[in-house]
């Protein structure tokens, strides 16, 4: 399903697109619809979210990036229903690290998605091995302390 909308910017960086309830209403019978989303050619995969009374789809700077937009801007935007399984690939260390304290992969195994990717993601986002390191130590401690 395609719409109009501005890239709209809330607060100092983050931006959004306001999704039509029609949209929203079509993607099926949850107000929360996991969908694949697609701007100038570039699909990424979100979850529309409610903020505020209106449904919303974040965009995220890589996201934007890669879509050559920026806040301000009048796009078109596709969405469909994602059914695909939402998996996170978990960097080889951070698996090790996780698979040496049950406890810790235990609730990170219980994590939502969108969660245990932002852990992938600060790791894999490291420059040094010391800044992976780091985040891995404190991502295992802060599991474990829930």
């Amino acid at each position: 399903m395609r719409f109009h909308a501005t890239l709209e910017l809330g607060g100092k960086t983050a931006t959004g697109i306001q999704v039509p309830p029609d949209i929203v209403s079509a993607l099926g019978p949850t107000k929360r619809p996991a969908v694949r989303v697609t701007i100038n050619g570039h699909t990424y995969r979100s979850t529309v979210a409610s903020m505020g009374g209106r449904f919303m789809l974040g965009v995220s700077a890589d996201n934007r990036a890669a879509a050559g937009i920026a806040a301000g801007d009048h796009i078109d935007v596709d969405v469909e229903l994602d059914t695909e399984p939402r998996t996170v690939t978990v960097p080889p260390e951070l698996a090790t690290a996780l698979d040496a304290d049950p406890e810790a992969r235990r609730r990170f195994d219980n994590l939502s998605y969108s969660n245990q990717l932002r852990h992938a993601l600060a790791v894999d986002g490291a420059k040094t091995p010391e800044t992976r390191r780091r985040r891995i130590t404190k991502i295992v401690h802060d599991l474990r302390a829930g």
